[in-house]
C-alpha cells in the first residue's frame, strides 16, 4: 500500500467528521452570525464614537434687539448644535424647558454679568451636560458668567438619568425573547390564522405581568422611578406586546432567520438610537432621525414624559409603538393566512403533517 493510498482514507474520514460536525446549515447560521457581530459592532461604536449637540432647542430671552442678534449668532454656530428661537419672557421660557417643548432656554440679564440657562435632567445628564459646557463656552466668549438651574432633575435613584432606557431595554427582549421562544418550541411560523390569533392572546397576559412587574423594580423596590407606577406599568405592557408581535410577525415572514432581524430592529438599530447612553440629539443622523420612530426610542421617550415632564408630548411616542404593534398583528395574521392558503405549511409548528395511523381498510 502506497502512502497515497493511506493518506487518502485518513482525508476522507476528516473531511467526514468535519461534515459530520458542521452542517451546512449550521454554516450558514454561523456566517449569519458574524454579519450581526459586525452590524452590531458598526451600530454602536457609529452612534456613540463621535457624540455631539444637533439643533437641541432653545428659548432665548433677552431686552430689545438683543434677543433676535443672540438667536441669530446662535444659531449660525458651525455645526448647528442650538436651534434658538426668542420668547417673550422668562416665565414662559422656564414652563417650556419645564414641560419638555424645549430643551433649554438662556435668560439674558442687561443688569448684571450673570445670565440664566434653564435645563431639564430629565432628558437625560449627557445632553445637559453638554448644553451647559457649550453655553459656558458661549458666555465665556462675551465675558459673561452663567448659572445652571434644573427646572426638571432627575429623581434621586435615577443616577444620570438612564433608568428609562434600561427599563424599556430589558422589557423588549423579553417581549422578543418569549416570542422567539414560543416559536422555537412550536414552530417559527403559525400554521393557521387561528393558532396565530391564539399566540398573540398568550402575550397579552405575558404583557401586563412584564409591565407590572418591571413597575414595581423600579418604584417601590429600588426607588428609580416614584410617583407614576400605573402608568409606567402600562406602557411596558404595550412595549412588551409590541416587541412580541414584531418578532412574530418577522418570523412569519422570515421564519427562523426572523429572530436575528428582530436582533437587528431592537437591538443593534433601536438601542444605541434610544437616547440611552447619549440623548438622540447628540448621535449621528442615521439613529438621530430613526430612533424616535423605533420602539426602543419611543419607549425611552414615553417614559421620561410621564415621570419628568408631566407626560407632554406622550402621544407622539405612544402612537408609534401602537403602530408597530399593529402592524406587527396584521403581518402576522395576514402572512399566516396567506401562506396556509398556499400549502407552504401543513402542520402547527410549520414542519412536516403528521403521520396518519393506517385504517382497517387499507392494504
Amino acid at each position: 500500500m502506497t502512502a497515497t493510498d493511506t493518506e487518502k482514507p485518513v482525508n476522507d474520514s476528516l473531511m467526514a467528521d468535519v461534515r459530520d460536525a458542521i452542517a451546512g446549515r449550521a454554516f450558514w447560521l454561523v456566517a449569519g452570525v458574524l454579519l450581526l457581530q459586525f452590524a452590531f459592532i458598526l451600530s454602536y461604536v457609529g452612534a456613540f464614537h463621535d457624540p455631539g449637540l444637533h439643533r437641541v432647542s432653545m428659548d432665548v430671552v433677552a431686552p430689545g434687539d438683543a434677543g433676535p442678534r443672540l438667536v441669530q449668532q446662535l444659531n449660525a454656530m458651525t455645526g448647528e448644535p442650538i436651534d434658538a428661537e426668542v420668547v417673550a419672557d422668562a416665565e414662559t421660557a422656564r414652563e417650556n424647558v419645564e414641560s419638555g417643548f424645549t430643551r433649554s432656554a438662556l435668560i439674558v440679564d442687561p443688569t448684571s454679568t450673570t445670565d440664566v440657562l434653564y435645563v431639564a435632567g430629565g432628558a437625560g445628564a449627557s445632553l445637559t451636560t453638554a448644553i451647559q459646557e457649550l453655553m459656558t463656552a458661549v458666555e465665556q466668549r462675551q465675558n459673561r458668567q452663567l448659572t445652571v438651574v434644573d427646572v426638571a432633575p432627575v429623581q434621586d435613584g435615577d443616577a444620570r438619568g438612564l433608568t428609562a432606557f434600561y427599563l424599556v431595554v430589558g422589557w423588549i427582549v423579553g417581549g422578543y425573547l418569549a416570542a422567539a421562544v414560543l416559536g422555537v418550541s412550536r414552530g417559527s411560523r403559525a400554521a393557521t390564522r387561528q393558532r396565530a390569533v391564539i399566540r398573540l392572546a398568550a402575550m397579552v397576559p405575558y404583557a401586563i405581568v412584564s409591565g407590572l412587574l418591571g413597575a414595581v423594580i423600579v418604584d417601590p423596590v429600588l426607588g428609580a422611578l416614584t410617583g407614576r407606577f400605573a402608568e409606567i406599568a402600562g406602557i411596558g405592557a404595550l412595549l412588551v406586546f409590541c416587541a412580541a408581535a414584531v418578532t412574530m410577525a418577522l418570523q412569519v415572514l422570515f421564519g427562523l432567520v426572523g429572530v436575528g432581524v428582530t436582533l437587528i430592529v431592537f437591538v443593534i438599530w433601536g438601542n444605541p438610537s434610544a437616547g440611552g447612553a447619549f440623548a438622540t440629539e447628540m448621535l449621528p443622523t442615521f439613529w438621530r432621525e430613526t430612533g424616535p420612530w423605533l420602539p426602543s426610542g419611543a419607549g425611552v421617550s414615553a417614559i421620561r414624559d410621564v415621570v419628568y415632564f408631566d407626560s407632554n408630548g406622550l402621544d407622539r411616542p405612544l402612537l408609534t409603538i401602537a403602530v408597530w404593534a399593529i402592524a406587527g398583528m396584521l403581518i402576522m395574521l395576514v402572512g399566516s393566512s396567506l401562506l396556509h392558503r398556499r400549502g407552504r405549511l401543513s402542520g402547527f409548528d410549520g414542519g412536516p403533517a403528521p403521520i396518519e395511523e393506517p385504517r382497517p381498510n387499507d392494504a
